[in-house]
């Protein structure tokens, strides 16, 4: 595979069972980009994607996207996997040995709904000596122990769902070696992230929050914690087009944090598309009422009678 200049290679990691949370993600890339932006979109694989369902992502691209495969079955047999996780979750320490010819590539998560150009932030970002580029999350209290546990430090803790990395650099200092002997640990908690943060602390740069909004820069109770690492100009840019990453309950299966906004980028896939999953009626039901005006007025009240009681806000 080979990257042009005017191809932005983006990277996934799902099963089949994830396909509608993936397509719904990439039909929102589609969305925020440019008419003559182009992406070269390579999916990591446990199994063999079906060949209806590549087929559907090909009309579904169109000329926009190219699409390659790689079942990487077995090929994390000895790395501790915890029980919350799928080893497809750490199919992107790999990377920069699977893609020999690529020496930058974008990786995103599938429970993700894109609202900025990526496209356009690939091109623009130098990433020169760093080994990567994220978002780095807004420690809250409780992390911290976990944090200093493996080594970082408040506030220098990446999430790992969405990354710019430098392939060539960690080709060159053999990474890709150290992130799968670091893998093994047992103790951590979230075990590529973990990995990443630790072994690229320092060398890693801080892109704006609104490139990777995780469920806790959404909600009112914790700006507070926000604002301790980042300005209340960047907190409006998360509401205002913040790219959702649905860290935590999942909007295809319960009521979560920005729910509506899935649900109307699912509402714009393709009825072949959709049918290769099984809707969530119940959920199905809420996202139509949450979006007429009394649904919406009747589930902001809840929400503002529930933080008034649970967080005395």
């Amino acid at each position: 595979m080979r990257c042009t200049i005017k191809e932005t290679p983006l990277i996934l990691a799902f099963t089949p069972n994830y396909f509608i949370p993936a397509v719904t993600c990439l039909l929102s890339v589609l969305k925020h980009s440019d008419e003559s932006d182009r992406f070269d979109v390579i999916i990591l694989l446990s199994r063999d994607l079906p060949q209806g369902m590549q087929d559907k992502l090909e009309r579904l691209g169109g000329k926009r996207m190219n699409f390659a495969y790689l079942n990487l079955e077995g090929r994390l047999a000895d790395i501790y996997v915890d029980e919350k996780y799928t080893v497809a979750a750490s199919y992107r320490l790999l990377l920069p040995d699977l893609l020999p010819n690529y020496e930058k590539v974008m990786y995103i998560d599938c429970d993700v709904i894109v609202r900025n150009n990526l496209a356009e932030l690939y091109r623009s970002v130098e990433l020169g000596d760093n080994y990567m580029a994220g978002v780095f999350e807004a420690t809250l209290d409780f992390q911290i122990p976990h944090l200093e546990a493996i080594g970082c430090k408040p506030g220098e803790y990446i999430n790992s769902g969405f990354l710019i990395m430098n392939l060539a650099k960690l080709r060159q200092e053999n990474m890709v070696s150290k992130f799968i002997g670091a893998s093994k640990a047992k103790y951590l908690e979230f075990p590529d992230q973990d990995v990443i943060n630790q072994l690229c602390k320092g060398r890693i740069l801080g892109l704006p929050p609104y490139y990777n909004s995780i469920r806790t820069f959404f909600l009112p109770q914790y700006k507070s914690s926000f604002l301790k690492f980042y300005s209340e100009e960047d907190w409006q840019a998360v509401q205002k087009h913040g790219t959702v990453h649905y860290t935590g309950t999942k909007p295809w299966n319960s009521f979560t944090v920005e729910f509506k906004v899935w649900w109307q980028y699912y509402e714009g896939l393709p009825k072949e598309v959709k049918q290769e999953g099984k809707q969530n009626m119940q959920m199905c039901l809420l996202y139509k009422f949450h979006s007429s005006k009394l649904g919406a007025l009747l589930v902001r009240t809840i929400q503002h009678v529930y933080r008034k009681i649970k967080y005395k806000e």
